[in-house]
This record gives C-alpha cells, sequence and structure tokens, in this order.
C-alpha cells in the first residue's frame, strides 16, 4: 500500500471545484466520459504508431447506474495508467495527460487522433457530486498491473493494487447526499443524450447505446443526398419546419472546422429564432450559446459547429477571444454570404419564393455586420406595395428617372403600412411614384443603415410630408388664396383643431384638403425605440405630427365663404377629423363626435 498527498497549490481546492469550476453539476459526466474518448483514441493512435501490438476490440465506453449501491461507473478499454501515471496524472490537479501525449508524439502529430482534454481538470469534476472517488485502471502497457486511486474529497489519497482482467478505466462515483438526483436513470439518461449524442465511440447505458457515433457533418458532402441533410436535421429538431436550405462546413486550414448550418423558416419574431446552433468539440456537445462564435445575426441559423480549434476557458462551456475565434467568425460568414449569392444567381425564382423568410435574417446580417453588408447588397430583395422584388441596383435603375429632388438626390418612398397609409400611397401613385414595403420588424434599424452606406440617397415613409415636398423638385404651384386668406384658415384651423403646428400650402386640386404628416426623424426614433427596448424618451413623447390645408382645394375656399362662426368651425373640424382618421389617430370619444356630427350633416 502506498500514501501520500495530493499535489495542489491551493488549500481547500475541492469545495472550489464543487462549487465554482463549472456551472452546472451535470457537466462531470461529459467530463468523465470526454476523459474516457480521450483514452479510446489514444490506445488508437498507439496502435497506428506500431507502439501498440494487440488487438484493440471493443471500444465501447459503458456507464452503469447502482441506484441501490449509490455508485455511477464509467468504464472504458483505452490506454490505462500504470501506478506512476496514475500520480502523475491524478494526483497533479490541472496537468494534463493529453497534453503530455501530445507534447511525446509532435513529430508525428498527423497520425496521432487529436485530443479533447487540455486542462487536466475534467476528471475533478466527479467530486461535484461523489463523496468519494475510485479509479480502477489497467494499462496497455505490457506486464502493467491494476492499480485503484481513492479519494474522498480531501487531500489525501490511497493507491493500492487491484484486479482488471483487461486494459483500460473504471472510475466509480459514490453519490453524495445532497446530489441524489444523479441516481435517477432518467436524468443520467437525458444527460447522455445532451452531451454524448455524437461521440465518436459507441456510449452505452442501460443496455442501449444512445449515440451516432457518425454524425452527418463528419461525412463527405459529395457523399450526401437531400434526404440526408433532412434526416438529419429531423433529429436535431424533432419538432421543427423543414429548413429552407444549408452549408456544409469543412476546413482544415488555417483551422479546423466542420458542421452544417441550416437555414430555417423565419418568422417575424427574433426572440424564438435565437441559440439554435449546438457547438460541438470533437463531437462531444459543449453550448448552445454561440454567439462569440458566429456573428449575432447568424444565431439565427440552426444547426452544428464542431472544432478543435475553439478556445475554451477551464469548465469548456465558456468561449474565449481569440485570432482563431476571429478567424472562424469570417469564415463562416463568407460561406454564408457566398451560399445565398450562388442561390440568387442559380435560381431567382426559387430564392424569391424563400425571401419572406430570408428577409429577416439578411437584413439583421446588414445591420449588424458590415462586411456581410457588403455582400448582400448583391441578393437583398426590395419589395414594393405591387409585390414586386428588386435588388439595390434594379431598384435605383427604376426609381432614377422620377423619383430625384432638386439636388439631385434619389429618394425612396416606403410605407409601413399599406392599409393604413393608403391615402398618401394614392397621392404617389397619381406621381408615377413607385413605394416600398418596409414593414418587418427590423425595417426601422434597416432604413437607417441602408441610408447611411446609400451615396446620395434620402429614404421617407410616405406620410411624413406632402407628396410634393417628400420629392421636392422645386417646382411650385401658384396659391389661390391671398396672404390676408391664408392668415385667416391658419386661425379657423388652429382653433378647430387646438394644434399650434398648421400651415398652408399650394397642392394641387385634387389633392386631400387636410394631410397630417408625421415628421420622419421623430417617427423613425419612436419606430426604433419600440423595436429595441431603451430609448423611453422617445416612446414617452407625445405623438407629434403636422396640419397642412391644402390653399388650392375648394373646400378650402368653401370654409372662409361661411359666415357663421361656429358652422365654419364645424365644417373645419370635421375635414380635420377626416385628415386624423386617414393616420389612424382618430380614436374613442373624438372618433365618437366625428360619427355623430357625419350624421347630423348629413341630415
Amino acid at each position: 500500500m502506498e500514501k501520500g498527498t495530493i499535489s495542489i497549490h491551493t488549500e481547500n481546492i475541492f469545495p472550489i471545484i464543487k462549487k465554482f469550476l463549472y456551472s452546472d453539476h451535470e457537466i462531470f459526466l461529459r467530463e468523465l466520459i470526454s476523459n474516457a474518448t480521450d483514452a479510446t483514441k489514444k490506445i488508437e493512435s498507439l496502435a497506428a504508431l506500431g507502439e501498440y501490438k494487440g488487438e484493440i476490440g471493443d471500444t465501447k465506453i459503458k456507464v452503469t447506474l447502482n441506484k441501490e449501491g449509490k455508485t455511477i461507473t464509467i468504464s472504458d478499454s483505452g490506454v490505462g495508467m500504470t501506478s506512476e501515471e496514475v500520480k502523475k496524472y491524478i494526483n497533479q490537479i490541472a496537468f494534463s495527460g493529453a497534453t503530455d501525449f501530445i507534447e511525446k508524439y509532435k513529430d508525428k502529430k498527423e497520425e496521432v487522433q487529436q485530443l479533447i482534454g487540455k486542462f487536466g481538470l475534467g476528471f475533478y469534476s466527479a467530486f461535484m457530486v461523489a463523496e468519494k472517488v475510485q479509479l480502477v485502471t489497467k494499462s496497455w502497457q505490457e506486464g502493467a498491473e491494476a492499480v485503484m486511486w481513492t479519494c474522498d474529497g480531501s487531500t489525501e489519497f490511497e493507491i493500492t493494487p487491484s484486479v482488471r482482467p483487461e486494459r483500460g478505466t473504471d472510475v466509480i462515483l459514490h453519490i453524495a447526499q445532497d446530489s441524489e438526483e444523479f441516481l435517477d436513470k432518467y436524468r443520467i439518461q437525458s444527460i447522455l443524450e445532451k452531451y454524448c449524442k455524437f461521440l465518436p465511440y459507441e456510449v452505452e447505458f442501460e443496455g442501449k447505446v444512445i449515440n451516432n457515433t457518425k454524425p452527418l457533418w463528419t461525412k463527405n458532402p459529395a457523399d450526401l443526398k437531400d434526404e440526408d441533410y433532412l434526416a438529419f436535421y429531423k433529429e436535431l429538431y424533432p419538432i421543427s419546419e423543414d429548413p429552407l436550405f444549408w452549408i456544409h462546413l469543412n476546413v482544415d486550414y488555417p483551422f479546423n472546422l466542420t458542421g452544417i448550418l441550416y437555414f430555417p423558416k423565419i418568422k417575424q419574431d427574433l426572440a424564438v429564432q435565437k441559440n439554435k446552433i449546438q457547438l460541438y468539440q470533437k463531437q462531444v456537445f459543449i453550448t448552445d450559446e454561440v454567439k462569440e462564435i458566429v456573428p449575432e445575426f447568424l444565431t439565427l441559423l440552426h444547426g452544428v459547429i464542431d472544432s478543435p480549434d475553439i478556445p475554451l476557458n477551464v469548465s469548456r462551456s465558456f468561449l474565449q477571444a481569440d485570432s482563431n475565434v476571429k478567424k472562424i467568425n469570417s469564415y463562416i460568414t463568407r460561406k454564408v454570404a457566398d451560399k445565398l449569392q450562388e442561390l440568387f444567381k442559380n435560381d431567382r425564382t426559387t430564392y424569391e419564393a424563400k425571401w419572406e423568410s430570408l428577409d429577416v435574417f439578411v437584413k439583421f446580417g446588414m445591420i449588424t455586420d458590415d462586411k456581410f453588408y457588403e455582400k448582400a447588397t448583391q441578393f437583398l430583395l426590395l419589395e414594393d406595395i405591387e409585390k414586386k422584388r428588386y435588388t439595390f441596383d434594379e431598384y435605383k435603375d427604376l426609381i432614377s428617372t422620377n423619383q430625384k429632388d432638386k439636388n439631385d438626390n434619389l429618394v425612396i418612398l416606403y410605407t409601413t403600412d399599406v392599409e393604413k397609409q393608403d391615402t398618401f400611397i394614392q397621392s404617389a401613385k397619381k406621381r408615377s411614384y413607385n413605394v416600398l414595403k418596409l414593414d418587418g420588424i427590423l425595417d426601422s434599424h434597416f432604413i437607417n443603415t441602408i441610408e447611411r452606406k446609400l451615396e446620395k440617397t434620402t429614404l421617407k415613409r410616405i406620410d411624413s410630408e406632402t407628396i410634393d415636398k417628400l420629392i421636392d423638385k422645386g417646382e411650385s404651384l401658384s396659391s389661390a388664396l391671398t396672404e390676408s386668406e391664408k392668415e385667416k384658415i391658419i386661425e379657423i384651423f388652429k382653433t378647430a383643431s387646438g394644434r399650434s403646428e398648421v400651415s398652408v400650402e399650394a397642392l394641387p386640386t385634387d389633392e386631400f384638403p387636410i394631410t397630417i404628416t408625421l415628421p420622419e426623424f421623430m417617427r423613425r426614433m419612436r419606430d426604433m425605440a419600440k423595436m429595441s427596448g431603451g430609448m423611453d424618451y422617445f416612446v414617452s413623447l407625445p405623438e407629434q405630427f403636422n396640419v397642412v390645408i391644402n390653399g388650392n382645394h375648394a373646400l378650402i375656399n368653401k370654409i372662409l365663404g361661411i359666415e357663421n362662426t361656429d358652422e365654419q368651425q364645424k365644417v373645419a373640424k370635421q375635414l380635420y377629423d377626416l385628415a386624423l382618421l386617414s393616420q389612424n389617430m382618430l380614436n374613442g370619444s373624438s372618433l365618437t363626435a366625428f360619427i355623430n356630427r357625419s350624421l347630423e350633416m348629413m341630415q
């Protein structure tokens, strides 16, 4: 028998491990099975190098639950350890066997399979749930004897001779009273399915293999059919609709990365779309929080990313930023943009049929990622009120002749609600102006983004000004009213409306007598505030709008001819309320009064 003290440099290391090393105690099972996977990969590597001459045999990793005995055992047939290796790799916390192994064979790196463990702390995650841990192991080396390492969570250990017929390791956890939830077989089953579903070696629990050892992303894309990708999507997301299309990632320089990204049918709700990409490291599930790996807009995609080159901190679940992450980030962004460009060029009809789902995704990318914006200008589609779609260049060509102002600026007109803003849309149609439909959840931000990017171009909502001011071509109509008549009509409508922002303009006679316009800047700020939260100042501001009187309309001249002041105010109020109604701004008691007044005037 040999006794000794574990070599550590921090007092009370086990309470620290139990409370702080991992955010979720269920991680212990992932870490121990990852270690078993490493041990199995090592024996295969040694065999490939010709150092191990024996049979590889069964590489299955077994998880055994003994509820009555309150133990969980993880068994492998990997390299195992000698007594000296146990003292070296187990007793010295944070000394990684995997790191040492790679260093030893660094000159033959291409022949050595990459290993999962790099931190040497995964084994000690066992003490998050166990009051005592036993490790029974037998090395692959000829003549090696089995040994048992035992530790009760203190800094003391015990190594004794043991019996194990074959090479490999058993880790036996004696579950602590406060962790007996892990003695439930369904709990263990769910953890295994979460973290080990795609491990490269079979994992057996309760007599059944729980994992797919060769998931789709590890296969050659040339060998796969559409049905394979769709079936794998259902394996990942059983209750989701079929995806629109997918990208198979496979790169080995300047970093290693494989995976499959699917484009789902995206609804107009970003919150429910995110965090569906699963991050793996050598087929071990790490997290579905991948915003450090991919730009935020790509979190709308679904699928799998697997890379040994993604740097993780000691608990693996938290990513660390470094140059590889930036390279991976850029690579995935480029691949996604290239895929969209390819689909657009090869089959625009099919691409347009999928645009309803792609719209939010592409615009989110353009708003948040400048590099993606540059590429996306080639496959973004703008939709007008007639449901026709155009690229940026196509749309510029369409409106360049008719929709330029006196300063040669291109003016893009848009509506956020085709039905409610129909009055203003009809005015635009009279002048053969085209109107875009920008009514999506991101469009208030998207409008600001493209306006910053496009030269000599401005976007104006169709109801933010009278039509001749929206696209000011420097032309002016003569007014039918004298200056004194203008002043008089302004006073009449200030009284009728209770507002001070009243002006008279010389507009075409076929335009409405009164128009309510919403200033572009304030309206944009309010729309953005409602969408993104914050900016409460803009949300809380009272609705600001202007009252514009068409001085050339016959009804305005008629009001000036009414001698009875009450009757004059009645007609003015009626016209004002009609203008409010056209902007969906008349409600409550004001709407009731308008209806009653209308009935009275019709009698």
